[in-house]
């Protein structure tokens, strides 16, 4: 499954459960993740999207080290099975 059809899921799903998605662009920060994961309650969490088995890549490694150091919520999905796993786990109770 590509890349691409893997963030159209998510971002499907994470409509269905009242949040967004948009893409994020940060001009001059590469390696920043590709989704920044809106949620009800004031809810935000960084998603960096993979196709199946990629792995990250050092710069996004060191953008999600940074992410945690400060608190942030950081996931890398490459999976259906990963899109399944985010949306239990962030979603509104």
């Amino acid at each position: 499954m590509r890349e691409s059809t893997l963030e159209r899921r998510l971002v499907r799903e994470v409509k269905k459960i009242g949040g967004e998605a948009p893409k994020w662009v940060s001009p001059g920060n590469r390696g920043v993740p590709d989704r920044i994961v809106l949620l009800p309650n004031g809810q935000s969490v960084y998603v960096e999207m993979k196709a199946p088995g990629e792995p990250l890549t050092p710069l996004q490694e060191r953008w999600r080290r940074k992410l945690w150091n400060m608190g942030h919520r950081h996931f890398k999905i490459d999976s259906v099975e990963d899109i399944d796993r985010f949306i239990q786990e962030v979603m509104p109770k």
